[in-house]
């Protein structure tokens, strides 16, 4: 018989022979939840530095904020009347979330930004009414620039309008659902339509290609060499766009059909 001792001996012994390798153990119960309190206090470590970043960000808007009302303060009857550092003011306005023209109460009501392109926009609207039946509710912004400045006088009590301005006014029109919007032609162009529905994208893309041909007309040759279409694409868009009386048709031309468009008269004029 071996010994108790001896039996042990080889007992440890035969194991280490079969058993090389012993399994690692598994992490208890308690090592997993000291994880889990490390990684809780990590997160409300990083909660309080996210709160304390933007505590500090909102001391230092409260300071630009302070200053602007200060800067607009001092230089209001510049801002009224120079559409330059009107634009200017506006941008450093949107740079720090401040919107003069929706804060109808307080200090930027003394202002009196907001009440100018009010003004502005219901004055875009009785152009835009008063031109629909020429124009089919399509009006470019500078022939509009053009009639407001002709309507508005040139009296010193109003205002110097700028492009930028009537952007700006244009947008409060949007309330109106479709009724009023701004469209991109193309080369800092636009267009404001002033009637239900919207257009598609090849209408817009037609009213692109007249305006960057200079001459405020397109063909069907014209749309289909430049946009890449086919003939019956480009006939469906322009039938439809005379129908909304957004364009005109020229029968006389020889070669092709001309059909234009007399929202982009003034834009061309000028342009050329």
């Amino acid at each position: 018989m071996l010994h108790r001792r001896s039996w042990k001996y080889y007992h440890r012994t035969l194991n280490k022979r079969i058993y090389p390798y012993k399994m690692r153990r598994r992490a208890g119960v308690g090592a997993i939840q000291k994880q889990k309190l490390e990684q809780e206090k990590y997160k409300d470590k990083g909660t309080e530095l996210q709160e304390s970043q933007l505590e500090q960000m909102s001391k230092q808007l409260e300071v630009f904020r302070g200053n602007l009302e200060e800067f607009a303060s001092k230089h209001k009857t510049e801002i009224r009347k120079n559409a330059q550092f009107r634009r200017q003011f506006q941008e450093m306005c949107a740079a720090i979330g401040v919107d003069p023209l929706a804060s109808g109460k307080g200090f930027w009501s003394v202002l009196g930004i907001g009440d100018f392109y009010y003004e502005l926009s219901v004055q875009i609207v009785e152009v835009c009414l008063a031109t629909n039946y020429k124009n089919g509710g399509l009006i470019s912004l500078d022939e509009l620039r053009q009639r407001l400045i002709q309507a508005r006088g040139r009296n010193k009590q109003h205002q110097e309008i700028s492009i930028d301005d009537l952007l700006r006014a244009a947008q409060k029109l949007r309330i109106f659902g479709s009724g009023f919007s701004v469209l991109p032609v193309g080369k800092g162009q636009y267009l404001v339509q002033s009637v239900p529905g919207e257009l598609s994208m090849d209408h817009t893309a037609v009213l692109q290609q007249a305006a960057s041909s200079g001459t405020a007309h397109v063909s069907i040759s014209l749309l289909r060499d430049q946009l890449r279409w086919e003939s019956e694409r480009a006939q469906k868009a322009l039938d439809h766009m005379v129908k909304e009386a957004l364009a005109w048709i020229d029968q006389q031309n020889p070669v092709e059909d001309l059909y234009w468009f007399p929202s982009l008269f003034a834009a061309c004029i000028t342009a050329s």
